[in-house]
């Protein structure tokens, strides 16, 4: 008897909770880290059962663990090679954080000469550390409010036509200017915003003029594996590569020396006759061939420095394309793979083209989320 008085309490709450109250109380749960308050779960229940779920989720995005919890946990991983949030805070996430919190054109994180820092420190910022993020983190900060957006040029001392949003903070320094030949920044700037990495971007037809010194031509003793391999990656990475050769990171502070390639970028010669990088122009051969279509490259196919380069990359439909994907994963907690939920995604990439904002793809896509789940 017992146990059939618990069954049907347990349907009865379960009746209570289905339709609008339970999307609503998902939909917070989902942008927030936390459960919704009362007053809060009534408000977004109604708007919901008013056809109107994108502007329930705006509502539960007001609560500051949206910024706190889920945008930091969702922005940590771009700022290092691991791809884990399981990293202090630091000037790369902050920004995105920030970025998300004041709903400014989101491709300008990739391009600007823009920086959030944290408000009421004791700690300042330093293009040397990472103290001042890390102890407002350890200090339980709340990011939603004290984020405080400043010039990047006028905190690191780069240049400002040197500054590229999160990709030229210390913490990018720290983790894809800091070894190699700077190969690193531009491969996890694809793998974070485009959503390809270089071996899906493989491609032998690619002239290989660009190719540097420092890629064997004759691997292993067998010259077909650079042409039927190492060609299709190197081929197209080193001719927009080159964008970041006056950047390093030495001393733990990224550097910019203008006009001077860093050393490291020309320093291995395997093969005396390939490409010698002599300044940072830029040319995107992936722009032709198989990757036209599968990248959608719009804008200028040449130029010079990593801000011209990004301001390219945000231009492609890749860009909108995968922001949709890792959004849609965000809130909705699946991958978009059947036919209606990647029919979805490329229709919120198309839209997020028109202001590239984040905060109106995130809340069109959690209503969506729980128009294809119900």
């Amino acid at each position: 008897m017992r146990i059939q008085i618990l069954a049907i309490g347990l349907i009865a709450t379960s009746s209570l909770w289905a339709g609008p109250r339970e999307d609503a109380y998902k939909m917070h749960n989902r942008l927030t880290g936390t459960p919704p308050s009362t007053d809060v779960l009534l408000e977004m229940e109604q708007l919901i059962s008013q056809n109107n779920a994108e502007a329930a989720a705006r509502l539960a995005m007001e609560n500051k663990n949206f910024i706190n919890i889920v945008i930091k946990n969702w922005a940590k991983p771009f700022s290092n090679r691991e791809q884990t949030s399981r990293v202090e805070l630091n000037d790369y996430a902050a920004t995105i954080m920030g970025a998300v919190r004041d709903d400014i054109r989101f491709d300008r994180i990739l391009y600007d000469d823009i920086l959030y820092t944290v408000s009421g420190q004791t700690a300042v910022y330093s293009s040397t550390d990472n103290t001042h993020y890390k102890s407002a983190e350890d200090s339980l900060v709340d990011f939603s409010s004290a984020l405080t957006q400043v010039q990047q040029s006028s905190l690191t001392g780069l240049p400002a036509m040197a500054t590229s949003g999160v990709l030229t903070t210390r913490a990018a320094g720290e983790s894809f200017y800091s070894a190699g030949t700077n190969r690193r920044v531009n491969r996890y700037t694809f793998m974070n915003y485009l959503c390809h990495d270089y071996e899906d971007l493989h491609d032998t037809s690619i002239p290989d003029y660009k190719v540097r010194r420092d890629v064997e031509r004759n691997p292993g003793g067998d010259s077909r594996t650079y042409k039927n391999t190492c060609v299709g990656c190197h081929a197209g990475q080193d001719s927009i590569a080159g964008a970041y050769a006056f950047y390093d990171f030495p001393t733990n502070k990224l550097e910019y020396n203008p006009g001077s390639v860093a050393p490291k970028i020309n320093a291995i010669n395997n093969y005396k006759d390939g490409h010698q990088v002599v300044d940072d122009s830029w040319f995107n051969l992936w722009k032709v061939g198989v990757n036209s279509s599968k990248l959608g490259f719009r804008g200028s196919t040449q130029g010079n420095g990593a801000r011209s380069l990004n301001a390219m990359l945000t231009k492609s439909q890749a860009f909108s394309q995968c922001m949709a994907k890792k959004v849609f994963k965000l809130v909705c907690k699946k991958d978009a793979i059947n036919t209606d939920d990647v029919n979805f995604v490329s229709s919120q990439a198309q839209s997020f083209e028109t202001d590239y904002s984040l905060r109106t793809l995130i809340a069109k896509t959690s209503a969506g989320c729980l128009i294809n789940e119900d």
